[in-house]
């Protein structure tokens, strides 16, 4: 009889004796990966869980394949004496998640006393507290202001149209979309741009009344000029906002710092460079020159000013947007520097390359009306540790200050998956709608909506491929596991058009699961464009009778996606399966700028037209 087999039968003399014997063999693992450590934790015997720790050569900081701890398999066992020695001696946070993102917090909720002991250590109850991120799929590069009680947040939004979306919050938790700062399509630029061009790392501030916001707007590389400064202001946070105003200074990532005396700084990248500027007309004052070159000294950007209690604080993103990626600080007693490094530099940091979430950075701080710190982040979940598919999401954790002035995120633990809620703000959930866009300005009746949800889309004559094309409707794929789906009546395929349902990242990355008209022949058809290559799967030949009410739904499960049909006469069937979808993903191909993130949704080209019905984004 083997250890695992004596832990099962809960001999524990014998299980000793094992360990007696070889104090190594509690870190190996059976043949679904999982330690034999943290099996026998999961039977709950507290005794014999405190001999393995002090008397073998048990490592707490393993997991199993899933990611998870010795804590997760002691709640499972739902001994609240075994959870309590690994928090309370061995240091271990009911709090730590595993590779979906669930703690030992989660699993014992269905165990009344264990999970009253969980509440008590951690300080409030699970259904309280919020997770990261907080705002799902594309949402990267955020800014946050208060203005108030209410907070405003923008994010990037590359060649995605309308530009820069502008969110709502009373709580720091439920955000919804309220406007866009670059919605007139005049004015956006995006035409002929290549994707993960168009509106980078945008900011918002609040001055005597007005809102701010500046992004860098990024030209493609042939461009004589690849790299613009945008601001735009609005009286209310929604908008309208005014025509875009440019300033010619080369760099990324734009912010505004407002000083108490009265004047005014944009700062961009090259670390940190510093400009005065005429707020009323945006015209420099003065040259950029920097202020500091950052801690790593590696891909400074993203930087922002806080003036708190004399000193002025610079936050700087590092490292670069993927693993690795890292928040640092420096302070000044005056504007101009010479900046001091923090020492607890990072204060944000994935550390962990194996942890759910990643590419940590790229922060904004920010006060409550109750003075508690915070700071919002990018970050991204690596499935399988690499295919970040949603992008650069948005994170949110507690900052504090040490006793000597500096501040600290979630006590230097580095990013949280479940967290305290903020003090004092109610929550407040909101009223959860899709936040379509397309790629680059439609065209003027491209897309028509009808009060029930129903939409008609209009094809322009360019191929999904092409720069050119506008016919083509999308919203942010939020989770690794959903279902996107809708009914499709078709007005109008001629030959060579195409209308469907798209899973697509960029131009040079998508599939779809469309209805053809190939040599008088109508079919329905998968198509995978992976950079330059296009790959069709064999066509399915439907008569017109089916494409007046055709059902399309696709199934995502991490980088699978399983497609089905339905009509009339033909109840819901496979067409196909795609198992490696990886092209949707930052990391899934070299090819252009791959920082933003997968999306779904509906399209028709070169002349088609099609009504689609029952549409189910992923929300």
């Amino acid at each position: 009889m083997g250890f695992v087999e004596t832990v099962n039968q809960k001999n524990w003399t014998q299980a000793k004796a094992f360990i007696s014997q070889n104090q190594s063999i509690v870190n190996q693992m059976d043949e679904h990966g999982t330690p034999y450590s943290h099996i026998a934790a999961a039977c709950g015997n507290v005794d014999f869980l405190r001999f393995m720790v002090e008397y073998s050569f048990v490592s707490l900081n393993t997991v199993d394949s899933d990611g998870r701890s010795l804590l997760h398999y002691a709640a499972l066992s739902g001994d609240v004496e075994s959870c309590r020695y690994l928090t309370k001696r061995c240091g271990m946070s009911p709090l730590l998640p595993d590779s979906q993102l669930l703690t030992p917090y989660d699993l014992a909720v269905a165990n009344s006393e264990l999970n009253a002991y969980f509440e008590q250590i951690v300080g409030a109850p699970i259904s309280a507290m919020y997770r990261n991120p907080i705002r799902r799929g594309m949402f990267p590069d955020p800014s946050v202001v208060r203005v108030g009680q209410d907070y405003y947040m923008v994010h990037s939004s590359f060649v995605f149209f309308p530009c820069l979306p502008v969110a709502h919050s009373r709580d720091l938790v439920h955000w919804q979309v309220i406007g866009h700062a670059v919605s007139n399509p005049e004015w956006a630029g995006l035409e002929g741009l290549a994707g993960g061009r168009g509106y980078w790392a945008p900011d918002i501030s609040y001055y005597d009344g007005l809102f701010y916001i500046c992004a860098t707007y990024r030209l493609n590389d042939d461009s004589p000029v690849r790299r613009r400064q945008m601001i735009v202001t609005a009286e209310k946070p929604e908008g309208p906002y005014s025509k875009p105003v440019f300033i010619d200074e080369d760099g990324i990532d734009p912010s505004l710092f407002h000083d108490d005396d009265g004047r005014h700084y944009l700062l961009l990248n090259r670390g940190a460079r510093i400009m005065e500027i005429d707020l009323a007309t945006f015209k420099p004052l003065t040259p950029a020159t920097m202020l500091y070159y950052g801690d790593m000294k590696r891909a400074p950007e993203g930087p922002h000013l806080l003036k708190k209690d004399g000193w002025y604080y610079l936050f700087l993103a590092e490292g670069g947007t993927g693993i690795g990626h890292r928040e640092t600080v420096a302070r000044s007693k005056t504007l101009h520097g010479v900046y001091e490094p923090c020492p607890y530099n990072p204060i944000v940091r994935q550390w962990d390359e194996n942890a759910p979430i990643q590419r940590c950075g790229h922060g904004k701080p920010f006060c409550t009306q109750h003075g508690d710190w915070y700071m919002v982040y990018l970050c991204g979940r690596a499935f399988h540790g690499k295919y970040t598919l949603m992008g650069r999401e948005t994170a949110l954790d507690p900052l504090t200050w040490t006793a000597d002035g500096w501040p600290l995120l979630n006590g230097g633990r580095g990013p949280s998956a479940l967290q305290l809620p903020p003090r004092g703000l109610s929550p407040v959930p909101v009223k959860e709608t899709t936040d379509w866009v397309t790629p680059r300005p439609p065209k003027p009746s491209t897309f028509q909506w009808q009060p029930d949800g129903e939409l008609t889309v209009n094809g322009d004559f360019y191929d999904l491929h092409d720069v050119r094309c506008r016919s083509l409707l999308l919203c942010r794929q939020t989770e690794f596991t959903f279902s996107f789906q809708s009914r499709v009546k078709v007005l109008e395929l001629p030959e060579g058009g195409e209308c469907g349902l798209c899973w697509y990242y960029d131009e040079n990355s998508f599939f779809t699961l469309g209805l053809c008209q190939t040599d008088g022949a109508i079919c329905l058809r998968v198509r995978e464009q992976i950079g330059l290559n296009t790959v069709l799967h064999d066509p399915l030949f439907l008569s017109k009778e089916d494409c007046a009410s055709l059902w399309l739904k696709g199934d995502a499960e991490g980088l699978c996606r399983r497609l089905y049909y339905a009509t009339e006469q033909q109840p819901e069937a496979l067409l196909l399966t795609l198992s490696d979808t990886a092209y949707l993903s930052d990391e899934g191909l070299a090819m252009g700028k791959r920082f933003t993130g997968a999306m779904v949704g509906v399209y028709a080209t070169m002349g088609a037209r099609a009504v689609f019905s029952n549409l189910t984004p992923p929300l």
